[in-house]
């Protein structure tokens, strides 16, 4: 029998969409996994490739996006931000 890794909901703020979308994850799951979802969720298609944008949580850059949620610290109902890396000029 083979043991299933608990899901919990999560937030994450993509800031290109100005939306927050919902996702289900397991503390296993990279962070550079959950910004590719939460960006492919909220914008279908990036307006600039995934890698030129990063995460923050808890207001700190996160260096290493291989790191898993629950190394970084992540749990139920935790909220992650997705902006790009570079500020765009205003248009």
């Amino acid at each position: 029998m083979t043991a299933v890794a608990a899901t919990f909901p999560i937030r994450v703020m993509v800031m290109d969409a100005w939306d927050q979308v919902p996702l289900q994850v397991n503390a296993e799951m990279t962070v550079a996994d959950v910004k590719r979802d939460a960006l492919t969720r909220a914008l279908v298609i990036p307006a600039d490739p995934i890698e030129s944008y990063e995460v923050k949580f808890l207001g700190a850059l996160v260096l290493d996006e291989r790191t898993t949620l629950r190394n970084l610290g992540v749990g139920p109902n935790g909220a992650l931000i997705v902006l790009p890396s570079k500020r765009r000029p205003a248009r």
